[in-house]
């Protein structure tokens, strides 16, 4: 029992090996609010196993905005998705956009978006 289920583990540890990562992001503002349009790559193979949302923070990591993904992007890599009407505190110039996947989470590593 116990070589079945290592086996199992390291058979899925290809699979789930690789977080999501942020291939581009554009921030533009729009009067008071902001639009991002997020380009995520990630081996999505089903419902099981797909980058599942992207989210904004501020530089010490509180969440401003989410944006969750409805579906699996087993055919469309690297894809983009975008959410606008984000509110970002007056006097920021930097934030992160970080990816998240289920079941794996959120990617620690997160883009530094610079602000214009």
């Amino acid at each position: 029992m116990r070589f079945l289920t290592l086996l199992f583990v390291a058979l899925a540890l290809p699979a789930w090996a690789e977080p999501p990562r942020i291939e581009n992001v554009k921030a533009k503002r729009t009067g008071d609010s902001w639009r991002f349009d997020v380009t995520i790559s990630h081996p999505d193979t089903g419902w099981d196993h797909y980058a599942d949302a992207w989210r904004v923070l501020d530089m010490q990591g509180n969440q401003l905005a989410i944006r969750e993904l409805a579906h699996p992007h087993v055919e469309e890599q690297p894809f983009t998705r975008s959410l606008s009407g984000i509110k970002i505190p007056e006097g920021t110039t930097q934030v992160q956009v970080q990816a998240r996947e289920l079941p794996g989470g959120w990617n620690q590593k997160a883009s530094i978006v610079t602000l214009r």
